[in-house]
């Protein structure tokens, strides 16, 4: 197969991928999501993805959680700042937790980060290796 066809076809399988799983999560815990959602985390799956390749298999497990997770709290604050302050949307509103920044993104939600990146993480990875044909997954702590 062409490989840029290859390589669009891996990020749009992961990117839908990511964004049906996240919406998928989000239905259960709060009973409703967002079609944003499924467009943020999304492309967060795929920028995820690409930590790994770009620093391949000896770059820290700990450490890509937290580019993931750091990442992931910058891009929801973006979203918010555009679907809820600009647009007006109100499809999350952080203001009355403590450690919030703007109502768009709390210490709170920043830690449920964490596990969401890890599982992203290596899905993303199982993914690339089981229906892509590339490397097995291996990880390294630190």
């Amino acid at each position: 197969m062409n490989t840029k066809l290859s390589h669009f076809l891996k990020y749009a399988y992961l990117f839908y991928f990511g964004g049906s799983l996240y919406v998928t999560i989000e239905t259960f815990w709060r009973a409703r999501s967002h079609w944003t959602m499924f467009v943020l985390v999304g492309l967060i799956f795929m920028w995820l993805d690409s930590v790994n390749e770009r620093w391949g298999w000896d770059f820290g497990l700990i450490w890509q959680v937290l580019i993931g997770t750091i990442g992931g709290t910058i891009a929801e604050f973006v979203c918010g700042c555009i679907v809820n302050l600009w647009l007006g949307w109100s499809i999350w509103d952080y203001s009355d937790l403590p450690f919030n920044l703007l109502g768009q993104i709390s210490l709170y939600f920043t830690l449920a980060w964490i596990p969401l990146v890890l599982i992203g993480i290596i899905l993303g990875d199982l993914i690339r290796w089981r229906f892509f044909d590339e490397e097995k997954p291996r990880y390294k702590l630190l």
